[in-house]
């Protein structure tokens, strides 16, 4: 049985990311359920899970991060790694390089 919420972070999650291989679409929705994000819409919350998702999982930030970038720089260099992770998918939205909430 699943509540309000895990169903408007499913609906949020399949207009935002329709094309999203089932393996990325349920580690975001259980992101996206996260207490820390319990507050925000769930078009909000799922839109930061799959950023972040999609950062950690699909670029090379992880290796910027070890190569001594710092975070900001390192989500610089990966906004357009990003994005085209997003296209495949067939996102509705893409990262705004100048978003500095993601």
């Amino acid at each position: 049985m699943s509540t309000h919420r895990q169903r408007a972070i499913a609906k949020a999650l399949t207009a935002l990311l329709p094309l999203a291989p089932y393996a990325d679409a349920e580690k975001i929705r259980t992101d996206a359920g996260a207490k820390h994000l319990k507050t925000l819409p769930p078009t909000v919350a799922v839109w930061l899970a799959a950023v972040a998702h999609v950062r950690h999982a699909h670029t090379d930030y992880e290796a910027l991060l070890e190569d001594d970038y710092d975070r900001d720089s390192a989500r610089f260099f990966v906004v357009d790694q990003i994005n085209a992770v997003l296209t495949r998918w067939r996102a509705t939205r893409l990262l705004d390089p100048d978003d500095e909430d993601v």
